[in-house]
């Protein structure tokens, strides 16, 4: 097991598809114990394999005492929204009023390739979905209503670590969800 750096708001790989997992071995079974070291390490309570710059659909969270992984998940959502602080490992420090569906059913895979089933409401359905929507390429600010994202944007512009990214010469990129917002954010 090693811990990973994470990669923060505008590296291109957090905005990025990430492709399915197809060999589910070794190798699979050791990102899923990085993911895991990482999150733990940071402390965080969701982790998606790109951010720490592997495009594969992989995640991994720890809910309530609860850890689990998910491969190439697809997710099934409630119509009941839930508003409420999101964080992201890859926004250091920063938390945000985000929308998101109040049940989430997540069906994948287990990293031996076994199909699992995974159902949440609250905490649990917002982690599905937020690393779900990271395999995807959509970031939580992208689920913003507009004037919340002008708010959370500029806090980012002013954070310690922003920098980081624009010195190496990465520019943030905010896009469309390909998943329902709910009439909210873009």
């Amino acid at each position: 097991m090693a811990i990973q750096p994470i990669r923060l708001f505008g590296d291109p790989v957090l905005v990025s598809p990430a492709v399915e997992v197809v060999d589910f071995d070794k190798e699979l079974r050791q990102l899923v114990s990085d993911l895991t070291e990482t999150m733990q390490a940071a402390p965080g309570a969701g982790l998606a394999a790109p951010q720490i710059g592997v495009p594969l659909r992989v995640f991994v969270w720890d809910i309530d005492d609860e850890l689990g992984h998910l491969v190439n998940p697809s997710l099934e959502l409630s119509s009941d929204i839930q508003e409420g602080e999101e964080g992201c490992l890859s926004f250091p420090n920063l938390s945000f009023n985000t929308p998101r569906a109040f049940r989430a059913v997540a069906t994948g895979f287990n990293m031996y390739g076994d199909p699992i089933t995974v159902e949440g409401t609250e905490l649990l359905a917002r982690c599905l979905q937020h690393e779900t929507d990271h395999l995807n390429g959509v970031l939580f600010i992208d689920r913003m209503t507009t004037e919340n994202r002008k708010i959370a944007m500029k806090e980012i512009r002013e954070s310690d670590w922003f920098g980081i990214a624009t010195e190496k010469g990465l520019k943030p990129t905010i896009k469309l969800s390909p998943h329902s917002t709910f009439g909210l954010g873009l």
